[in-house]
Order: structure tokens, then sequence, then C-alpha cells
């Protein structure tokens, strides 16, 4: 890629819809990942938007306890984007209007997703390999609402059949808001480093915002693929499992070209006990206790390259002892998760 040598405060910020962003940095739609403690967390340190778990299209399996907690965004702060993910237009029509109902302000549309039991059911990147359906899909769920609809995609499905600049004219022309491209093929799922090629060649040929995804994982990778690509925000997904922080890093080094101090000691400590106690009240302890595990992993990550602690942590069984166990790792820094343990 080339250097990133002209600022990005000269250029507008993105827009889907009526809404403005306040920056080019957006949490991506991760499965058990971007539930609802992680939104508010990732947006308190300065993602510009965030987009929700994916959700499935069909509203039959919306009374499982899985889909009712994706589903929670009373009070929190607009634009609320909602992913939905499916293989049928009506289906997926329908599910965007019962979303608008119930709040969401974005309704964004999963043809990204490789994971094999989304694929299987013809959902998430399976459906890039059917363009005629892509735009049935497209039209079907612009037309079911007023609010602003967005896609999710990758490059193709393999190296073999890359149609994302196929597509993206299929979205603009459909009336898609915005479109957000990762930069793999479907086949190498999360394998090999991410292509911006692809990517600069859409955000030439459709004048909707592009949003650039794909390893983006430091300020200064960030800076490079705005400018390579020409996108208008990049977006992050497992950059920022255990490192929310990595949203304001991007912003202010986007903004002022220098590097923002990473967090102390004591506010990764804070930072970490916050989400364990926000993690339990949002889902209860023993769903909570299970959910942790993966979230602290990653934040343990950083202090355990053997994966001891985190080994040790898993195998605990009750809040009370997930927030013991922090205060012991890191006695002596460990004011917010001293609270945790008594609020457990």
């Amino acid at each position: 890629m080339r250097d990133s040598e002209s600022s990005q405060t000269d250029r507008p910020l993105p827009r889907i819809g009526r809404h403005t962003l306040p920056n080019r940095v957006i949490l991506a739609p991760m499965a058990g990942v971007t539930d609802r403690p992680f939104r508010q967390l990732c947006r308190e340190l300065g993602a510009g938007l965030l987009v929700s778990e994916m959700v499935t299209a069909d509203s039959r399996l919306w009374h499982t306890r899985k889909s009712r907690q994706r589903m929670i965004h009373r009070g929190e702060p607009g634009p609320r984007s909602v992913q939905i993910a499916g293989g049928d237009p009506e289906m997926l029509a329908e599910a965007a209007r019962l979303n608008a109902e119930s709040g969401a302000e974005i309704i964004d549309i999963n043809m990204g997703c490789p994971a094999k039991k989304v694929c299987n059911k013809a959902a998430g990147s399976a459906l890039l390999r059917d363009e005629r359906l892509v735009a049935d899909i497209l039209e079907a769920v612009v037309a079911a609402v007023e609010i602003p609809v967005t896609l999710k995609i990758r490059t193709g499905w393999c190296a073999y059949s890359r149609n994302a600049e196929r597509v993206a004219k299929l979205a603009e022309n459909a009336g898609i808001a915005a479109l957000a491209v990762h930069g793999r093929t479907r086949e190498q799922r999360y394998t090999g480093e991410a292509e911006y090629d692809t990517i600069a060649a859409i955000k030439q040929q459709v004048s909707i915002p592009v949003f650039a995804n794909g390893d983006v994982t430091t300020p200064q990778r960030a800076a490079d693929v705005l400018a390579y690509t020409g996108a208008d925000a990049v977006m992050i997904g497992r950059g920022a499992q255990g490192n929310p922080w990595l949203f304001r890093e991007i912003e202010h080094y986007l903004a002022t070209g220098r590097e923002h101090a990473p967090p102390t000691t004591e506010e990764f400590v804070d930072t970490m006990g916050w989400h364990l106690r926000a993690l339990h009240e949002h889902y209860g302890e023993y769903l909570g206790v299970r959910v942790a595990r993966k979230h602290i992993g990653w934040y343990l990550a950083s202090h355990d390259p053997g994966r001891e602690r985190r080994a040790r942590f898993n195998r605990l069984e009750q809040a009370s002892q997930q927030f013991e166990f922090l205060h012991e790792l890191f006695r002596g820094d460990a004011v917010a998760i001293d609270n945790g343990i008594h609020a457990a």
C-alpha cells in the first residue's frame, strides 16, 4: 500500500441516509461478540458507528434466548444499526420491518459471514454466488423500510469468483445507503492477508459510502487503508477484541497524525472489570460466566503468552470467582475489579 500522506480531516464525514457519522471508525458486526456491553464500551472509546450481532431473518426463531439477547437496543444512542441474515427476500424484508418498528435506525444485510452453518443455509457470503438473488434481496429490503439499508460483503466466494465490483453496483442501483467490504473471499475465511485493491476499485465505481474491512489492527494501518482505497471509513472487527482502545487510537491518529498514548495499567484493569460486570448484568450469572471467558480471554492474551492464565480463568464457574481471579492477577491495580467482587 502507498503511504498515507494526506490528512483525512479535509474530507466530508460519511453519511448513511440522514445520519452523519462522527468519525471514520466503525465497529464491525460479529456474532457472539458485538453484544450490548461490547457496543457500549466501543462507543465510549471512540467508535463512530456500531453494528449489532447478526440476527436471523426468520422471526419464528426470535423467541430463543440468544435472539432476544441480540435484539436488546433500548436506551442505546443512535444511530442503532441492526444486522439481519437470511436468504429469502420476503423474510429479510419482514425482518427489516420488524426491527425498524423495534427501534433500529439502520438495517444492515449480511452477505459476508463465512461461517459454514450460515453458508449452508444459503445466507451470508454464500449469497454472492447468486447475483440475481442478491439483487432481489436488496430491492425487497430497501422497499420494505423507510430507514437506510446497508450491506456487508466479501470480495467474492473464492479466488475464481471475485464479483464484489458487480455486487457493489447492484447495491447502489437497489438503493443501498453504504457498503462495507471485507478484503477476503469466503474461501479464505480469516486466513492470509486482506487485499484492498478490490475495495479501491469499488470506491471508484460507486457513489455511495464504502467502508474498508479486514486486518485493520493499528492506527497506521487504518490511515494507509483509507489513503490506498479512498474508502470513507474503516470497519474494525477482530482487532478490537480485547483492545477496544483501538477506536480512539485510530480516531486520534487520523485527526492529528500522532499516536495516542496506550491505556495505562489502571485503565486497562478498570475497563476489563467494567466489561466483566456488564456481561454478568446483561446475561445473568450462568451465561455471563461463559460469555466472559471469551471476552476476558482476549484481554488476558496480551499478558498471558503461554495461555496458562486464560486456561485457569476458563475453568471458573461463578461470577465471584472470576472477579476474585482478576483481583489477584492485577493486585494493586484493581479498584474497579474490587467493586465488581462486591457487586457480584
